[in-house]
């Protein structure tokens, strides 16, 4: 399929569409865009583990210690946007990569993970968000989404990487029992193509979510998954006809090993392996 180019294994009511659609496009739907770029650091994550060194020193534990001081100075990870109070949160650590960049001379790559899908984890009880499709939700996630592009708009030199919606294609793929799950699930694909649509930006990489090897690798698993992933990036071209994804993110908040599990349905390599040449006959 010509929008899917690679894949990417990471450690995380009808509405009418707002008019306002994109007319740039992200240049890195057949490039790396992690590559020459150094990873962008989570505040929040530094300053845990900053803290979390002090309290090891305290204790006479160096190792320890240092291992934090090493995580909070030189280890990036996604930083999440699960809501809307979040938005504001991409200006600063935008702003903070600019001026890393400034000062460093170091290119950064800043990892955003969009969670705010209306309903979402629908087939959990313990984090379903704060947007639902029953109050207006596909209109007030359209909103957010925008928010967030207006933010990125704001540093068109700084690359941004999108994880889309960690558990979305998970539960499209396996809770449609589910009533939360299957009665939003059209929704839900719409607002994912929209997402798509609208974060088509020059300095923008997108990879939606592909769940886990566990929950969408098995056998009669994985093609839905493929189908579905097709499906979202089909509605995302009815809106932005340019829309293209870079990949897909696995295994973002589990624990799958990484080419070292010889179990099917345990090791996401072998999944991402499986799932490439099914999204690429898309």
């Amino acid at each position: 399929m010509k929008h899917f180019h690679s894949l990417l294994a990471v450690v995380s009511a009808a509405c009418t569409l707002v008019s306002a659609t994109p007319v740039q496009t992200s240049s890195f739907s057949t490039s790396n865009p992690f590559k020459d770029h150094s990873f962008f650091i989570s505040p929040r994550y530094r300053e845990e583990a900053l803290q979390a060194s002090v309290t090891f020193a305290k204790q006479g534990k160096w190792d320890f210690a240092n291992r934090a001081t090493y995580i909070a100075t030189k280890v990036g990870s996604f930083v999440w946007v699960a809501d809307n109070a979040a938005v504001p949160s991409v200006t600063d650590w935008l702003k903070e990569a600019s001026l890393i960049e400034k000062v460093t001379g170091k290119k950064q790559v800043v990892e955003i993970q969009v969670y705010n899908l209306p309903d979402r984890d629908c087939s959990a009880k313990s984090s379903g968000g704060e947007l639902s499709y029953a109050d207006g939700g596909e209109a007030k996630y359209q909103a957010y989404i925008q928010a967030i592009v207006a933010q990125i708009k704001k540093f068109p030199d700084i690359r941004v990487v999108i994880g889309l919606e960690p558990d979305s294609i998970g539960n499209l793929v396996t809770n449609l029992s589910v009533p939360k799950c299957g009665n939003n699930a059209e929704a839900q694909k719409r607002s994912l193509g929209y997402a798509i649509a609208a974060l088509q930006l020059p300095n923008v990489a997108i990879y939606v979510d592909g769940a886990h090897a566990g929950w969408v690798g098995w056998p009669g698993n994985i093609d839905i998954a493929a189908d579905i992933i097709s499906e979202i990036v089909t509605k995302a071209k009815a809106i932005n006809p340019k829309s293209k994804i870079r990949g897909v993110a696995t295994n973002v908040s589990n624990y799958n090993g990484l080419g070292n599990q010889p179990q099917e349905g345990y090791d996401d390599l072998v999944y991402v392996r499986n799932l490439q040449p099914l999204l690429a006959a898309k």
